[in-house]
């Protein structure tokens, strides 16, 4: 079968292709950068330069394709022109969506974030928690915009079915989407040592390949103008750091920083970026997420998709083992 995947070069996206081509897909894969295009030259890949926002290279792209998952999103903290995540997580998944309507695609499962579901107060945020008042980035902001456009729509052409990661980790391209792996890989080499506050916040973890297997499992068994969390373990930064100790053996000392430290020094960042386009470290508004739980139920997922996530000791295991395979 011919698959199309967007975004096939980031963080997930990349797994995803290696996965659909490993399952005897060809995958028609979008991609807008050359070097980026070389980690998913294969065979049964066939690599299409284009973008999402452009109609021409979309329709060509997704030629002959049954299926399609769109993973393409602009998912930093910051942004110079923040129209432009509108534009893009919003007009571009639009724009998908659409081409798959005109070029006869079944079903297109489309990857959106938990972080739409708000923190969790007194329980596990799910699907159908209260809408969160606000939201911390414009990356969060946007994709609730567009799954407003989408969810409960049963009767459109392709349909379409929505998944929503937690934090995701693993082995696999070290990007922006891939902090989580960066923390572990620098506390490993003895390159970070800090724990934000008191290290007690928690947040859901989820192994890289289980976003993948949720995707498929999505594809197949979701239902239309749904969403399913694609979760893994709930657990504090320093439970995290913990795991990470046990995995490796490295017990670095790691300083714990007030929140209202970070918060000044984020501010500043963020007023040295306005002057000089250079993104950031991090930003006001990241820090005072870090100060809430985001504890998340994959319930519906694994009730109703078959979703089976593995827990964060044995992800954060195989995370290290490839980190410590892949040093030169």
């Amino acid at each position: 079968m011919k698959v199309f995947v967007s975004g096939a070069t980031g963080f997930i996206g990349i797994q995803l292709v290696k996965r659909l081509v490993k399952e005897g897909h060809e995958v028609h894969a979008l991609f807008r950068s050359e070097s980026k295009a070389n980690l998913i030259r294969h065979p049964g890949v066939k690599l299409c330069k284009g973008d999402i926002l452009d109609h021409e290279s979309l329709d060509h792209a997704m030629a002959g394709c049954e299926e399609a998952y769109h993973t393409a999103a602009f998912a930093g903290v910051w942004s110079k022109d923040p129209e432009l995540v509108f534009r893009l997580n919003v007009d571009g998944a639009i724009n998908v969506i659409e081409a798959a309507g005109r070029q006869g695609v079944r079903r297109v499962v489309l990857t959106s974030t938990a972080g739409i579901l708000g923190p969790s107060a007194h329980e596990a945020v799910h699907e159908l928690s209260p809408d969160p008042e606000s939201f911390f980035t414009d990356y969060e902001a946007s994709k609730f915009q567009l799954e407003k456009k989408l969810l409960g729509r049963t009767d459109t052409d392709p349909e379409v079915v929505i998944v929503n990661p937690t934090r995701v980790y693993g082995p696999g391209y070290l990007s922006e989407s891939n902090g989580v792996t960066k923390m572990i890989k620098q506390y490993v080499e003895g390159k970070w040592r800090l724990i934000p506050g008191k290290g007690k916040s928690s947040g859901n973890y989820v192994f890289v390949e289980d976003v993948v297997k949720g995707h498929l499992l999505a594809m197949h068994k979701g239902r239309p103008g749904e969403r399913y969390v694609l979760g893994g373990e709930n657990i504090s930064y320093n439970q995290l750091f913990e795991f990470v100790r046990e995995a490796s053996g490295v017990r670095k000392k790691l300083f714990k920083i007030p929140l209202w430290i970070m918060l000044a020094a984020a501010g500043i960042m963020k007023g040295i970026s306005k002057i000089s386009g250079c993104p950031p470290l991090i930003v006001p508004n990241l820090v005072r997420k870090i100060n809430h739980n985001w504890i998340v139920s994959s319930e519906k997922a694994i009730r109703e998709l078959g979703y089976q996530p593995i827990n964060a000791l044995t992800g954060i295991q195989l995370t290290v083992k490839w980190i410590l395979n892949s040093k030169p």
